[in-house]
């Protein structure tokens, strides 16, 4: 068991330890829930729930990344919106600059995906699935992302600006 989740942790440190990366997210509402999915190898509890996103690869405009990672992750074909703000997760030796959209639905099929880059056994997406603001509230702080310490509401959310501190 140990193994099973060492090797997803190993991947991540492997693919984006002790280096900046650029990550681009999107925040899809559907009603009173907020689009999330849950990675493994990440938090010292080995759970950590987030927006769908990712990183963007040289040369690729942080929409076209945006809606590449969202489609990966999540199965759904998606339209970015506006650029709410800007959070440095900094839980080392992670560094990541990541942009915060929201998105629109547009087409394709909600179901849980997958990371390209990873391996078969190193996948870190465990689940993704639709969440009210109580529910991510209802998870210790260090298993959601930071930008909910920032909100006590689903609205405020979409109303973060600028470069989170």
């Amino acid at each position: 068991m140990a193994d099973d989740v060492d090797l997803p942790r190993e991947e991540v440190l492997k693919l984006y330890g002790n280096r900046l990366r650029l990550r681009v997210c999107g925040l899809y509402r559907e009603g009173d829930q907020l689009l999330m999915v849950r990675h493994r190898g990440i938090s010292p509890t080995n759970t950590f729930w987030c927006p769908p996103g990712g990183g963007a690869q040289f040369g690729e405009k942080a929409p076209a990344a945006l809606t590449r990672e969202f489609l990966e992750e999540t199965g759904l074909e998606i339209e970015p919106g506006e650029l709410l703000f800007v959070n440095e997760f900094m839980l080392p030796p992670l560094h990541a600059m990541e942009l915060f959209f929201t998105v629109t639905v547009t087409g394709g099929q909600l179901h849980q995906g997958t990371d390209p880059e990873m391996s078969i056994d190193g996948q870190i997406i465990e689940e993704v699935r639709l969440m009210t603001f109580a529910e991510i509230k209802s998870y210790p702080p260090e298993e959601v992302h930071d930008l909910f310490r920032y909100c006590n509401s689903l609205d405020e959310v979409f109303q973060l600006k600028g470069y989170l501190k």
